[in-house]
């Protein structure tokens, strides 16, 4: 699979990207039907199966359960052939989303967060925004993130937002924005319009509308050709259905 630098990070990001919410928690989704969360051996194999795909960057979350501390097992002696896109300022407990956007908080996040994974560096990371989006950017959230890139910690940073304000807060900022985009859904396309203009990065989320996408090829081939966009993620435990996305575009 062709990857794309991510805006002028100088970061390589396959076309595809695997999210991996269904990797540590089932509780709280949105996705048309339930599921067991799979052993440790299904998500190898599952993996295994991406990085055969040409599949390189993965996403995941502190709100996504055991995500991080499975993929820091999964991939000991591998990190440095993975993008790994993480995120701040959501907490997932007992069924309740929590939100916290204030630097100590990113701080203790960020520490957690590497542990986790076992590593020095999180190639992306992203504010994990609430539908308050452009004030969850404030000014300290930014010089906070920035501090990341400064200490080498993070090498890319941006945000997860849900509104046009919001992203463009973030990419007029910051290097990325994860933004919503499909075929029934165009609202910010806006956002990926200046990423564009000026040369950011573009990662998309909600592409197969959270597994009710009727048509998953087209909504895929409908993301990827629109300039400016450089990854899009998908998530799923299937192997078969990884390749048939891939194999769509």
């Amino acid at each position: 699979m062709d990857k794309n630098q991510l805006g002028d990070t100088g970061i390589l990001v396959s076309k595809i990207g695997l999210g991996t919410v269904k990797f540590g928690r089932n509780q709280g989704v949105k996705y048309p039907r339930g599921f067991d969360l799979p052993d440790e051996g299904a998500l190898a194999e599952l993996l295994s199966a991406a990085k055969d795909l040409g599949i390189n960057t993965l996403d995941t979350a502190p709100s996504y359960g055991l995500s991080e501390e499975r993929l820091g097992r999964l991939l000991l002696g591998q990190r440095d052939d993975w993008v790994i896109v993480g995120k701040v300022g959501e907490e997932f407990n007992d069924g309740v989303s929590r939100y916290d956007f204030t630097p100590e908080h990113f701080e203790m996040n960020v520490t957690r967060s590497l542990a986790r994974l076992q590593s020095d560096y999180i190639d992306v990371l992203l504010v994990h925004c609430d539908d308050h989006d452009a004030q969850n950017l404030s000014d300290d959230v930014i010089a906070k993130m920035m501090e990341f890139k400064d200490r080498g910690i993070v090498r890319a940073i941006g945000a997860s937002t849900k509104s046009v304000e919001g992203g463009l807060r973030a990419l007029a900022h910051m290097d990325v924005a994860m933004v919503a985009y499909n075929p029934d859904y165009r609202d910010e396309e806006a956002v990926i319009d200046y990423a564009t203009e000026h040369n950011k990065g573009v990662i998309l989320k909600k592409v197969l509308s959270s597994g009710h996408s009727r048509n998953p090829a087209a909504a895929l081939k409908f993301a990827l050709s629109r300039d400016g966009v450089d990854s899009v993620i998908v998530g799923t435990l299937s192997p078969a259905h990884l390749r048939a996305n891939v194999s769509a575009v």
